[in-house]
This record gives C-alpha cells, structure tokens and sequence, in this order.
C-alpha cells in the first residue's frame, strides 16, 4: 500500500516510517495589534523622543537608577526624575547571535550594560559601530545616540565608541 497524498501532503500507508518524516512547513500570516501603557515609566520614553536619557533619584538614599524606578526599592520613597550623563562605559557586554524577528536581520548585534558616572545601576542597550565583539572592551567609552524617528521604545537609544 502507497498511503494517500491530501493538500499535496503525502501520507504513508505504513505508520512506522512517520518517525522518519520530514517536517511540515506551513505559511501562516498573522498580526497582533497590541495596546500597551507604560505607566509610571512613560517619562522615560518621552525623554528618549527628546533625545535625553531618564532615570530616577531617591532623595533620601542618594540612590540613582539607570532602570527608573518610581519608588525606592531600598526605603520605598518616592523617587525624582533625572537626567543621565549621555556617556559612560561598557561594563560587560554580549553577543547576540540569535534574535527574536525584529532583530533577525540585524544578527549578530551586541549588547552592552552602560555604567554611568554618579549612577548606581546600570542601563542596558545596543553598541553599534564596531565589527564584532573583538573590539569590544570592558572600560570602552561609549556614547548615548538617538534613533532620528522615536518609536518610543527602548531600542531608540543606542550606543556607539566614543
């Protein structure tokens, strides 16, 4: 018996070779259109389409965040917005070589922690301008750029050598 061919998908008659079957690749076109609010962090994304870079400041603490934080994790006060030195450097980084599908095309693409003067966490984001991980040094000064159109994401900031 030679099974059955249906949708152009063929079928085996005898089901021990289905082990052995190549897998089915499918079209499937979607889109989701998602609704999201940033809430408390809003100014920082507004500062991002300003080309400025946000972060927050506990008063009492003397404790800035790269990452804004509306309150203290340390004494749960309220926190001050800021505004961050738009240079520093590369405390550690990676390579990235796989990336979800808006980054496919841009792969691989490093990430770097951006540790500032005078702040006390670190920001995460992309360094571009180098041509792989090789020039990439702990230490390495770096600079703050601005995608030219805000998407108001957090990939609007990036980082290149300084």
């Amino acid at each position: 018996m030679t099974g059955t061919t249906v949708f152009n998908v063929p079928f085996p008659a005898d089901l021990s070779t289905l082990k052995g079957m190549s897998p089915l690749v499918i079209r499937f076109p979607y889109s989701v259109e998602y609704l999201h609010s940033y809430g408390q962090d809003s100014p920082f994304f507004a500062g991002l389409a300003n080309r400025k870079l946000l972060g927050t400041r506990c008063g009492p603490c003397q404790y800035t965040y790269a990452t804004p934080r509306l309150h203290c994790p340390a004494c749960g006060r309220e926190t001050d917005w800021t505004e961050l030195p738009q240079e520093g450097r590369v405390h550690t980084f990676t390579t990235c070589y796989y990336g979800s599908e808006e980054f496919l095309k841009e792969t691989p693409f490093h990430l770097i922690l951006v540790e500032f003067d005078g702040v006390d966490t670190l920001l995460l984001a992309r360094l571009i301008g180098v041509a792989g991980p090789e020039e990439i040094r702990i230490e390495m000064k770096v600079k703050a750029k601005f995608r030219r159109n805000s998407q108001l994401k957090t990939t609007d900031v990036y980082f290149v050598p300084a």
